[in-house]
């Protein structure tokens, strides 16, 4: 006698806010996850990264240097380094535990969207609105960058590494996806400007963000379209997508103060998430577990599956 199977649980949301953090650093351009979701860096419009702890809401650090806004972070694998970008045009490297500055890298001709180490750290890719993506060597001491991508014809919104695939999305349009192994570019027109790009987990397909409130998941080696989502709303800000650490829901940032989840399969909405009055600035999604971080004005909010434990339950268990 066979027993019936269980029927798969539904995969759960980030649908419970666990704390709100006032970041005191202007408003907040971009917050993001270290490497093993523990900490979170929030990039100011007052010059300033700020590292948290994400299970306190502690303030741990603050790292001062640049000469204008921070428009973007990414820590590396081991949480020694933290890579900053701003619109000062300058790419800094900082020592975590020290705060200070180890390199500040100066090439760019104007503001630098958004900047990622490799999977080793030893180096930084930048994309800038001058249409170039720079590649740093962090161990060399010379302050050329090792490579040049120039192929974009406008700036350069986003970028992420995955192994030995870059991929970029650029205000003209283009999702460029460079194998660095081969020297290989694959180009996919998306007929809007870009503002966020990233790879799913497994590495098979690309989701993009674009300027008419439209994300695209595209199959990585055909560029057939895979589905499209829609209802946010994205005309002229610069805000981020992603996808879940499983890979089964796509969500964006909004400019009507939500963060919207699709179901990636079946491409229906599954969520809409309140977060406040005004543009949802930024998000990052838990490299493992589901917890989901964003930004609005001046705050950083941590979303997670489950309530918040009260002081009365901590009692009853």
């Amino acid at each position: 006698m066979a027993f019936p199977q269980t029927r798969p649980q539904a995969p759960q949301l980030p649908q419970h806010l666990l704390r709100t953090i006032e970041c005191q650093q202007g408003a907040v351009r971009a917050v993001r996850f270290n490497a093993d979701g523990n900490y979170l860096m929030s990039c100011g419009s007052d010059k300033s990264l700020k590292l948290w702890s994400v299970s306190t809401g502690t303030l741990l650090k603050s790292y001062s240097g640049h000469g204008y806004e921070v428009l973007d972070a990414d820590g590396s694998f081991d949480n020694s380094l933290i890579c900053t970008c701003s619109s000062d045009k300058t790419v800094i490297l900082w020592d975590v535990a020290t705060g200070q500055v180890t390199r500040k890298l100066r090439g760019h001709a104007g503001k630098v969207n958004c900047v990622q180490f490799n999977e080793e750290a030893n180096v930084i890719f930048s994309g800038s609105i001058d249409g170039t993506v720079r590649c740093w060597d962090v161990r060399s001491r010379r302050y050329e960058p090792i490579q040049v991508l120039d192929e974009a014809t406008d700036g350069v919104s986003s970028l992420k590494l995955m192994q030995h695939e870059l991929l970029t999305g650029s205000v003209d349009g283009r999702l460029r996806r460079y194998d660095l192994r081969v020297g290989q570019l694959h180009v996919d027109f998306i007929n809007s400007p870009i503002t966020c790009v990233c790879f799913s987990q497994d590495a098979q397909c690309t989701l993009s963000s674009s300027l008419d409130s439209t994300l695209r998941l595209l199959d990585k080696s055909t560029g057939e379209m895979l589905g499209e989502f829609t209802g946010h709303k994205m005309k002229g800000y610069k805000l981020d997508c992603c996808l879940t650490s499983k890979d089964t829901h796509v969500l964006s940032c909004s400019e009507d103060g939500h963060v919207y989840c699709w179901d990636l399969v079946e491409g229906s909405l599954t969520l809409k998430l309140s977060v406040g009055p005004a543009v949802v600035q930024s998000l990052s999604f838990h490299p493992t577990e589901t917890c989901l971080l964003t930004a609005m004005e001046g705050r950083v909010q941590v979303w997670g599956a489950e309530p918040k434990e009260t002081e009365e339950d901590v009692m009853d268990t």
